[in-house]
């Protein structure tokens, strides 16, 4: 009983200081991240107070990284990941590497032998899941190319942790039976190799199958209690059978299934069911690492944990930087992918713990990771936030702009004919486009997915591969010909794209796609002539619905869309929408 009770007690405990100190974060402008890391020191063994119980802590943590990465393989397809493989396999290994080198060279500096500095190396050469996610989720960079080619990165960098699991124990037990135990390594590693390649192919293909089947089943019987635990049982099952099966870690294997189920009917269903407690999961994640953390160790492990801060957020992120730019990819994408990955990961600790119990690092070694964790993951958002800005920057002064586009220039429209620059081709953007050349008008589209791009031209139409946020792909696509741009779904910076589109042709009508109806003003004070909100949209259609159904005529409905445009209009510029938006 007083198990259970302490068990409750570390639960409560925890989520009650995250939630206090996220809340002062959040009041002093920082990311709720920063919060949670100081929540778990204040909980944690070295503190004074209420201590909480690690190892319960840590469970419910591995609970939280494992829905949160089913949810993100939920929206992560197969194809997504073959995409981006061109730059994240290459990026991921030359990133490890360089980590590895630099870790080495940090070893020798404090006298540790070679090994030593290899395993410390390679410990901070991987990056945290669920920073990177919560990140990219925060500024709504999860689904686009910079977050696909993270998640990717990632993944490379999840099997070279697996690698490293089964490598490390297989040399030190190599190293003191003698050179015959080289065979063995090799047995291990050919065996790992093939049970990975089971596990892949049993949830890809076999599970694409039988887990849809599960889910339609569950979903008929109409119980959504029921259909949560389905969801719940598939990730944690194959999170668990990969770890007990097959050698993986329980993050891949969630992962896999999330992009089973992402493959479904039951996707949506399924996002909205595991959220409801992945967040409150993945939150102990962070009160975990801050309880590693040992406040008194500073003054004797700073120089350590200095030098690895500086692998970490500056070694790290300048090789990928440069293994994308050299990669021929935007310089905006690079600094995304670089900044993202720029802290230490879950599997760090792990890694850093096989070090300890094989003798190979010193107990100085963990610490300065967990150092280097705290500080890293605290900055990081704070980091991200500054991309855009920099980019523009870097930009207005020639520096990055996207090579590809460069021979993607769309010539000026014939004399006479109308022209507008599409943004995205989505099903609203090709709708758009399929309306608009029934009516004379030239469409040039701007669109990030090379697919997409590859597609459309062969199909002789004119389409301009890049980032609308970028001014140089806005001037090959021909903006300062255009009538008018269309953004036809909603932009991260929608804002910057509208600023940057009449500064290049101030009599430019602007239209825009945007989900909430609070950034309607906002876009309206940058210069768009319409604003199209989800929202309003929505209520429009269902009052227009509602009216015809009870006999209104069309005089009557037309009326009442234009009374209820303005009303949502007035609304949105009232003080409680201000207040939101200042919220």
């Amino acid at each position: 009983m007083d198990h259970d009770f302490s068990l409750i007690l570390t639960f409560v405990g925890g989520l009650t200081a995250a939630l206090l100190f996220g809340l002062i974060a959040r009041k002093l402008h920082l990311s709720p991240l920063v919060g949670y890391l100081l929540a778990g020191v204040v909980v944690g063994p070295y503190s004074p107070g209420f201590v909480a119980d690690s190892h319960t802590v840590e469970q419910f943590a591995e609970l939280g990284v494992i829905l949160l990465m089913f949810g993100v393989g939920l929206h992560f397809h197969l194809k997504d990941l073959i995409a981006v493989q061109k730059v994240a396999v290459p990026g991921a290994v030359v990133q490890i590497s360089v980590a590895t080198v630099l870790g080495v060279i940090v070893g020798w500096c404090f006298g540790w032998s070679t090994i030593s500095g290899l395993v410390f190396g390679m410990a901070i050469s991987v990056a945290s899941t669920v920073v990177l996610t919560r990140v990219l989720e925060d500024h709504q960079n999860l689904h686009t190319p910079s977050g696909h080619v993270a998640l990717g990165w990632l993944v490379v960098e999840d099997l070279f942790t697996i690698l490293l699991l089964v490598l490390i124990p297989a040399v030190m037990e190599a190293r003191q039976s003698g050179a015959g135990g080289w065979d063995s390594i090799l047995s291990e590693l050919g065996w790992m190799f093939v049970k990975l390649s089971v596990l892949v192919a049993l949830t890809l293909f076999a599970g694409k199958k039988i887990i849809p089947l599960v889910l339609r089943y569950v979903a008929r019987t109409g119980a959504r209690d029921l259909f949560t635990l389905a969801v719940l049982v598939i990730a944690l099952g194959v999170a668990v059978c990969s770890a007990e099966f097959f050698g993986a870690s329980m993050v891949l294997g969630a992962f896999l299934a999330g992009m089973v189920v992402g493959q479904s009917d039951f996707c949506a269903r399924a996002a909205a069911e595991a959220m409801l407690m992945r967040d409150a999961f993945a939150v102990l994640f962070f009160v975990s690492v801050g309880m590693m953390f040992d406040p008194m160790s500073v003054g004797d492990c700073w120089p350590l944990a200095l030098a690895t801060l500086a692998v970490v957020m500056i070694g790290k992120p300048l090789a990928a930087y440069v293994v994308v730019r050299c990669l021929r990819r935007p310089l905006a994408l690079a600094l995304n992918v670089s900044v993202a990955l720029a802290q230490v990961g879950e599997f760090s600790f792990i890694l850093a713990g096989i070090g300890l119990v094989y003798g190979i690092l010193p107990p100085e070694a963990n610490q300065a990771i967990i150092l280097a964790a705290v500080i890293s993951i605290s900055l990081n958002p704070i980091l991200y936030r500054k991309i855009t800005p920099v980019v523009k920057w870097l930009e207005r002064r020639g520096i990055g702009l996207p090579a590809h586009s460069l021979a993607n220039v769309v010539p000026p429209p014939e004399e006479d004919a109308r022209r507008v620059v599409l943004v995205g081709f989505g099903p609203t953007g090709r709708m758009l486009k399929s309306i608009l050349n029934d009516n004379g008008v030239e469409v040039v589209i701007v669109e990030m997915n090379i697919d997409t791009v590859t597609r459309i031209r062969g199909q002789g139409g004119k389409i301009v591969y890049g980032d609308a946020r970028q001014r140089e792909v806005l001037k090959h696509a021909g903006i300062e010909y255009a009538e008018s741009l269309i953004l036809s779904s909603s932009i991260p910076d929608a804002k910057d794209i509208v600023e940057m589109a009449i500064e290049l042709n101030p009599r430019l009508d602007v239209m825009i796609h945007t989900k909430y109806m609070r950034d309607v003003d906002i876009l309206k004070e940058a210069g768009a002539s319409q604003v199209f909100s989800s929202e309003s949209e929505v209520a429009l259609s269902m009052a227009e619905y509602f009216l015809r159904e009870g006999g209104a005529d069309d005089e009557k409905i037309v009326s009442e869309r234009l009374r209820i445009r303005a009303e949502l209009n007035n609304e949105c510029t009232s003080d409680l929408c201000h207040e939101e938006l200042n919220a």
